[in-house]
């Protein structure tokens, strides 16, 4: 939806409760109710974005793409922690949405929340590929690339959807109970890296294995029912404990390197053009 005066023809209107708090001013909270038009292609979001310009400039909200790629604007919709731009008013299904900041995350101003607890334990995982050869970063030796099979890509491609959003760390009951959890996000991309063939980390899950790393989670399963990219991090969760009991057999084969720009004997017919 365009900011511009919307058509009165076929117009409907929804009521928009939104929650406000200011956490510099220290004022208190309370919530603020806007009558929005709406048609069956607006957004949560647009509805925002209207009050915005047109009720009210001081709602303070974060949001980016517009697209459900950036994962900036999550918060909870009529209780359920969703992205705004991916969800339309006519889909809800309600007379009224109440808009509400993330849960499990500390409020800096009405929607918009604070990621910084959430993004230092994304980093912890160390979300990144590892190998063993030093010379990987030496671009004077040439420039190498990795072989995959589709089933090595198939391993780990589900959970590399992930867009850092936060619904499933705000929807985690564990969470909510302990701070010192990673949540699982978090989590869910450590077994992104741990199935990677191209990682040759070897302490992957000791970074995990402890009383407030993954055997805190219960597998609520509520983090897989918010995820808007179908990432399922409560499986990754499950499949990374699977190996840590020795139920899965850890028999990763290391992607072997190929030589871009050189001879290369090695590339199992890959093509490395």
């Amino acid at each position: 939806m365009n900011n511009t005066a919307i058509d009165n023809k076929n117009e409907q209107k929804i009521t928009l409760k939104v929650y406000r708090e200011n956490r510099g001013q220290d004022s208190g909270s309370h919530h603020d109710t806007f009558e929005v038009p709406y048609k069956k292609w607006t957004t949560v979001l647009d509805a925002l974005l209207y009050v915005k310009s047109y009720m009210d400039p001081s709602v303070a909200i974060r949001y980016s793409c517009r697209m459900a790629s950036c994962g900036s604007c999550g918060m909870k919709i009529n209780g359920v922690p969703k992205l705004a731009c991916y969800t339309k008013i006519s889909e809800l299904e309600k007379s009224t949405i109440e808009c509400e900041p993330l849960s499990n995350f500390p409020i800096i101003r009405d929607l918009v929340t604070d990621f910084s607890r959430f993004f230092n334990h994304h980093k912890s995982m160390q979300p990144y590929i590892q190998t063993n050869d030093s010379t990987e970063a030496d671009t004077s030796k040439g420039t190498f690339s990795f072989y995959q099979s589709p089933e090595d890509v198939d391993k780990y491609l589900q959970f590399s959807y992930c867009i850092n959003c936060g619904l499933c760390y705000s929807a985690c009951p564990t969470v909510g109970t302990d701070l010192n959890f990673p949540g699982p996000q978090a989590l869910a991309q450590q077994y992104r890296y741990f199935a990677d063939t191209r990682d040759e980390s070897k302490k992957r899950l000791d970074i995990v294995d402890d009383r407030h790393g993954i055997w805190r989670c219960h597998f609520a399963g509520s983090c897989s029912k918010v995820c808007p990219k179908g990432v399922d991090p409560a499986l990754g969760i499950q499949l990374l404990r699977s190996y840590m009991l020795g139920i899965s057999k850890n028999d990763k084969v290391p992607a072997k390197k190929i030589e871009v720009n050189g001879n290369n004997n090695n590339n199992n017919g890959a093509d490395t053009e």
